[in-house]
Formats: structure tokens, sequence, C-alpha cells
């Protein structure tokens, strides 16, 4: 385990383009260009084809500087300021001001420097105005959205993806651990949510069953690369089985309809059980071929608002 901890940590980036600075910051290259020449905020390496190279600590100022300036700092103003000042200004700013884009920037800051303090003071302050369900939808889903892009760019490192979806994973559980605290007051139906076999990507899954038990029913969380044999068990002990999934990668495009078809003969034999499926691969599933007992839907509000 130690050894995996330490090839992450040295898969960490270390340096950075200034395309990546752009797509971090959504400061325009031009426009940090300008601020480096004019203000001499940044003093980029050169390689040897005299590209524009910048540290983690170039990038942890730029996206500092973006906060102040998209909270009314004028860029000449932050240039006088003295640099060990400026984190300072910064964290009274998101301590005091829980306005998305601030917000998202300061999830941003504490993903690229690995701190979990400043993460938890920017999700209490949004708390302090909103509820948990605004957080995840009106700033969690775009962070999110946003990391996908850095992902697909190489901006940002499986080091740092995985420490910022580990903490949003945490809140989820949190808020989820206390509504089941109480009993389920829904019986018509019972949800048992999964992803299918080599499938991990779940915090979509996890804010569902957040959402399902939020609304009174039983919600069995069962996570990660499940087998469609393995969910056999649950038919012992319940009827009107809503298996609930996401397919986000897997199954693959050409094993969606053997898959429905071996989810109809082992879990629908008997006609009572569902599937509701969520994620990327449903765009290749043809819905007008469907069974009855089989449902797609686009987005967890389209699915939540099928049970009124």
């Amino acid at each position: 385990m130690f050894n995996v901890y330490n090839q992450k940590m040295n898969n960490v980036k270390k340096s950075f383009s200034i395309r990546d600075m752009e797509n971090l910051s959504g400061i325009k290259a031009h426009t940090i260009r300008i601020w480096e020449k004019r203000y001499n905020l940044f003093q980029p390496e050169r390689t040897s084809t005299n590209i524009r190279s910048y540290s983690l600590s170039s990038l942890q100022k730029l996206l500092n500087i973006t906060l102040l300036y998209n909270n009314g700092y004028k860029i000449s103003k932050i240039a006088k300021l003295d640099e060990p000042h400026i984190p300072v200004i910064v964290r009274e700013i998101v301590s005091n001001n829980s306005e998305k884009s601030h917000a998202i920037n300061a999830f941003k800051l504490a993903m690229i420097n690995f701190d979990q303090t400043l993460f938890l003071n920017t999700y209490n302050s949004l708390l302090s105005e909103r509820s948990f369900r605004d957080i995840f939808n009106d700033v969690f889903i775009p962070l999110l959205n946003e990391l996908g892009l850095l992902w697909q760019t190489d901006t940002i490192s499986p080091s740092h993806e995985h420490f910022i979806t580990h903490l949003i994973k945490q809140k989820i559980y949190i808020n989820t651990e206390k509504l089941q605290m109480v009993e389920p007051t829904q019986k018509d139906k019972v949800f048992a949510l999964f992803l299918p076999e080599n499938e991990i990507h779940e915090i979509g899954l996890l804010y569902l069953n957040y959402e399902i038990t939020l609304r009174g029913y039983k919600s069995i969380y069962l996570g990660q690369t499940m087998p469609i044999d393995s969910l056999v068990d649950l038919l012992k002990y319940y009827n009107n089985i809503h298996f609930v999934s996401y397919f986000t990668v897997s199954p693959t495009k050409d094993e969606l309809t053997s898959y429905f078809d071996k989810f109809s003969k082992t879990l629908n034999s008997s006609g009572n059980s569902k599937l509701y499926v969520l994620g990327h691969q449903i765009q290749y599933i043809e819905k007008e071929e469907l069974p009855n007992s089989i449902k797609t839907f686009n987005s967890i509000e389209h699915l939540i608002s099928s049970f009124s």
C-alpha cells in the first residue's frame, strides 16, 4: 500500500504548460502572458524550444490571483501585494463568501495542493447557506465536469482526481448515513444500486443512493464491479426490486445487448424486477428495442422525477 501511494505521489504533475494554466484558472493564455510581462507576477522557465513551463507554486499563485481578480481586485493592486499575504486574503474571502465560482476555484486550489483543510472550510462555508443537495448540484457537479475536461487534457494527475473525489464521496456518505437512521416510509419498491463488472466510477451512484433514501425508500448500495450472478441473492429477500446502475465505461457498446439479455434471464424471470440505467454508455442503447422492465435515464434528476 505504501509503495502504491508513493507511486501515485511520484505521478503528481509538477510542471504546467500555459494551456494547463488556462484550463485550470479560466484565465486566457494571452492574459496570463500580459500579467507576467507587465506585472512580473510569474517567472516561468523555458524549455529548450523556448516554451513556457510553470511550476506548481506558479499555478497555485495564479489560482489565488484568479479568485481575487474575480472578486473585484484589480490586477495592479494584486501585483503590489506581498506574495505571502495573497493566500491569507484568499482564505478570508472563501470563508466569508460562498458564491459558486469562488467555491469551485477554492476546491480546485485545494485539489492542486492536496489541502484537505481548505476543502472542508470551503464546504462548511457553503453549508452555512445551502443544503447539501444544493451544494452537490450547483457546485460539485460543475466541479466534477471541469475535472473531466482537465483529466482529458492531462492537466491533472490521478492523484489529484482521487484526492478530490474521495472528499466528495465522504460528504455523500455522511449525509446518507443521517437519512439511514430513519426507517424507510415507502414500501412499494426496494432499490438495489450497483455498478457492473469493470466499472468503478461511483460518485453518481452514491449520490443517487442519497436521493432515493431521502425520498423514504429502502436503498441497498452494493457498489463497484458487481456481476449479475451476484445479485440473485436479493431476489430471495425482496419482491419488486428496482436495480439501478451507472454505465460509464462498462458494459461496452458491443456488450450492451447481451448484458440486458442476461439481466432479463437471471434477475427478471418472474417479471417483477426492473433495471434503471444512467451514464455515458446509454447513448448506444436502442431504447425502442428495450423490454418494459429496462429503462434509461439521461440524468439523476430525470430518474428522481419519475418517482412522482
